[in-house]
């Protein structure tokens, strides 16, 4: 273990001591207070971004038993820490930085860096696959390769390990001068150039020559001499200062290892290769052109490193592919299943344990962990296990279950509530046997164990038709709108109709995990919902209901008042219920003339009939913009900013309080920043639409189906219900297994609409019917059971909303409940 103190670390990195507690080595390193798993001996960065400020967060992290804090507020008030150290700087994140540059001055091994637009991560897992027989390796944790990231991996560095291979990502200019001093590789990989983040850059030769600051100082360099762009830079930086490189290429035969023959087969490809005067012949059980070229970065290495031995050269034949995500699925007896059954170690097993607290919300669901054995960990297994089961214990698993040879024979580290099995096998024939009912369920283990069959029996089971919700996508656009606003003001996110069709609960607890600070629902029927699934922060009920307000009540949702009439019913209620300054909201209108209070005299009547008793308080005023992501009402929408400023203040004036304000929705976020207020509600946008074109936010939602039958349809004969779709020639039709029960309307059949197959769009033709329609796939290479997306990213919904002429809203919120949701996180 390497191993450096709270002291040592502060006078290392140039910083004073605000507050001294007691000397203590420091094990973790952390800028995420939720991710916390053991207060004791981690040091606590206090990160500054556009989007947060971590010094907000030091209470939690302190309460979770950290002492040792980093910050760059000079007058943050370290008194109400008792115990604590905290270090002081001007930059946290120049400290986080420093600090990983004290691990990895002290590592003894050899460290490998790759950058590269693409492949990155995938060339990082495949190197540390073929070399964990040979070797102790440690790699960065899924693609953790930012300014963030880098340090966060680095700090991994153990004096157990042999080799370390970390990746380094830049989004701009001046980024990869501060990771190379982090990472100081002594072996480089380049793997290509691409369009990422060019935006940012003057050219793609600025972009090239920024990522080579990663090699500064490096013995070996390798990349793909194909590049044409990175190989003119390469001969213009050996120009400069002598350099060893090692080159492939498929079309070069000078390169020091020389491609000539790739020959693909549907199980895979075959790849031969000379270099000076000796030949590899590998297979990978790929056949795509990006899988090729990994592989053949990967042997350019495993040559630089000399180990090239045909054992080693083996093992490409039992590469497995690398999973960028996991994923959260419905499971069976009101269970949630998080396979992340595609790798196991230590440090991706700390992070997807993040994702089960976070899926498991606090009372609602009890923990599960099924882990296998975690190879390729440079520790002995005691020691490794012995971690595993400290995990297990601070994160308040309920049920563990091991498989695999190695954790069974570490069984007594982990208590009374664990169970283990020698292999998959063994678990899959007892299964019938055990009961998961309201469990959060995490399959974590290496893809030799085959969790997939695990997940498979555990899931609850649906039609193929199925709406996709990407989570990180989802806190992407979350951040990127949380950026725009002042610091102090507060986000509503409203998660009414489903929210927006993507599902309740699991994006609730995203929010929540995520510090929202209100959600907002349509109806109570919904936020019962979302108190029955553990989410506890607070609620508002848009539009509630006389029939509903003692549910309310009790569950501590907070009513919409718009009129006097909802509040002379919802007042009887809350006495009814002995309630004692219950919040709620006071809706006005501005101009929308839907619902809402109009005048001061009804704001006259409502704070007087409040005020006759001690049931309510007011916590917020707020108005709808009825036209806020069209310019040419941007006059209308001023004048209702007026009003409301008008009215609001009248309220405010006459409350002993101080009453938040709010009218922005998210289009007002990106168009209005003037009008933020105290809190923004932030809806449509949250799912990745922007009314100013952002390219920052990502695609949240793709309703995705199969190919359920293809068959071939003579000219002349007609297709589908009512003889409306016929085949003018012989043409090819995929009946796909959605229909407008599912929400896929039945204006857009007869050619009106299409879906993305294999890269290609595809008119449906014919009418569309209650559970299937059908698409003309002629001249596309379509085989049964390819994947079909109705919309998402490739194939946009505002597009289909065009179509419909409506509104991207409508298609989101139309997607049935029948269709599964399934929720992964990158």
């Amino acid at each position: 273990m390497i191993s450096l103190t709270n002291f040592y670390i502060a006078g290392q990195i140039g910083a004073r001591l605000l507050q001294k507690g007691d000397e203590t080595p420091i094990a973790y390193i952390s800028t995420d207070s939720r991710t916390i798993v053991s207060g004791a001996g981690t040091l606590f960065f206090a990160l500054k971004t556009n989007r947060n400020d971590g010094h907000f967060f030091i209470r939690h992290a302190y309460d979770k038993g950290v002492r040792n804090f980093v910050i760059s507020n000079a007058k943050f008030s370290v008194h109400k820490f008792p115990g604590a150290t905290f270090i002081y700087t001007d930059d946290t994140l120049e400290a986080l930085q420093e600090t990983a540059i004290l691990k990895r001055k002290k590592f003894k091994g050899k460290v490998i860096g790759i950058t590269g637009s693409n492949g990155k991560t995938i060339v990082k897992e495949w190197l540390s696959e073929l070399l964990a027989d040979e070797y102790t390796v440690i790699r960065s944790p899924k693609s953790y390769n930012s300014q963030v990231g880098v340090p966060l991996s680095v700090w991994l560095l153990d004096d157990e390990a042999e080799i370390a291979i970390f990746e380094a990502g830049i989004s701009k200019p001046g980024e990869m001068a501060l990771l190379q001093r982090i990472i100081k590789p002594d072996i480089g990989i380049f793997t290509n150039i691409g369009e990422a983040h060019q935006s940012n850059f003057e050219s793609p030769e600025q972009k090239i020559w920024e990522k080579l600051q990663l090699f500064k100082g490096t013995d070996v360099i390798i990349y793909h001499k194909d590049y044409e762009g990175i190989t003119t830079a390469m001969e213009q930086l050996q120009e400069q200062k002598p350099l060893v490189s090692i080159t492939w290429s498929m079309m070069d035969e000078t390169a020091d290892l020389f491609v000539f023959f790739v020959q693909k087969v549907p199980e895979g490809c075959g790849i031969i290769a000379q270099a000076n005067e000796k030949q590899y012949a590998i297979s990978i059980p790929f056949s795509d052109d990006a899988s090729v070229e990994n592989a053949c970065t990967c042997l350019v290495a495993l040559i630089a490193i000399g180990k090239d031995q045909d054992h080693v050269l083996n093992r490409f034949s039992r590469l497995q592919p690398v999973a960028m995500r996991l994923e959260i699925k419905e499971g069976n007896n009101g269970c949630i299943v998080i396979n992340d059954s595609y790798n196991s170690d230590l440090n991706s097993l700390t992070i997807a344990l993040d994702t089960l607290d976070q899926q498991a919300s606090e009372d609602f669901l009890s923990k599960t962990l099924i882990l296998s054995d975690i190879f390729y960990s440079p520790k002995p297994d005691e020691k490794l296990y012995a971690e595993v089961a400290e995990l297990v214990r601070l994160r308040m698993i309920e049920r563990f279950i091991g498989i695999g040879p190695n954790i069974s024979k570490q069984a007594q580290l982990f208590g009374d509530n664990a169970t283990f099995y020698e292999s998959t096998l063994e678990f899959l024939n007892d299964l019938p046997l055990i009961e998961f009912k309201q469990e959060a369920v995490l399959l974590k283990g290496s893809r030799e164990f085959q969790f997939d069959l695990i997940a498979t029996v555990l899931q609850h089971k649906a039609h193929e038709t199925v709406l996709e919700i990407d989570l990180s996508a989802l806190v992407n656009n979350y951040n990127h709108f949380k950026s725009k606003l002042h610091p102090d003001v507060k986000i509503m996110v409203m998660v009414k109709a489903f929210s927006y069709g993507s599902g309740f609960a699991e994006i609730a607890r995203v929010l929540e995990f995520h510090h929202a600070d209100y959600l907002a629902v349509a109806i109570a029927d919904e936020g019962v919902a979302l108190r029955k699934a553990g989410i506890k922060m607070p609620i508002i009920v848009m539009n509630p209901e006389e029939h509903s307000f003692d549910l309310m009540l009790e569950h501590q949702l907070e009513p919409v008042i718009y009129s006097l009439r909802v509040l002379d019913q919802f007042i009887p209620a809350a006495h009814r219920n002995a309630m004692n300054n219950f919040p709620i909201h006071i809706k006005l209108d501005t101009g929308m003339n839907r619902l809402g209070l109009e005048t001061t005299e009804e704001i006259d009547r409502l704070i007087s009939r409040i005020k006759k008793g001690n049931e309510l308080f007011i916590s917020s005023v707020f108005s709808h913009l009825a036209a806020s992501d069209e310019t040419k009402h941007d006059k209308f929408s001023h004048e209702q900013f007026n009003r409301f400023h008008y009215l609001a203040k009248y309220l405010q004036d006459r409350c002993d309080h101080p009453v938040m304000r709010h009218i922005l929705n998210s289009a007002g976020i990106e168009r209005f920043p003037n009008y933020q207020l105290e809190m923004v509600r932030l809806g449509i946008g949250l799912y990745g639409l922007s009314a100013v074109g952002s390219k920052e936010l990502q695609n949240v939602s793709t309703l995705k189906t199969t190919v359920s039958q293809i068959r071939t349809v003579k000219k002349g004969n007609t297709i589908g219900y009512g003889r409306k779709g016929v085949a003018k020639t012989d043409i090819k039709v995929a009946t796909l297994p959605i229909g407008y029960a599912d929400g896929f309307n039945r204006k857009l059949g007869n050619g009106v609409g299409k879906v993305w197959i294999n890269g290609v769009l595809a008119p449906v033709i014919g009418n569309i019917c209650m559970d299937m329609c059908m698409v003309d796939i002629s001249g596309i290479d379509v085989k049964e059971g390819d994947r079909v997306v109705i919309f998402g990213k490739e194939h946009s919904p505002v597009e289909m909303a065009r179509l419909l002429d409506t509104i991207p809203y409508e298609v989101f919120t139309s997607v049935s409940q029948r269709v599964k949701r399934v929720y992964f996180q990158e």
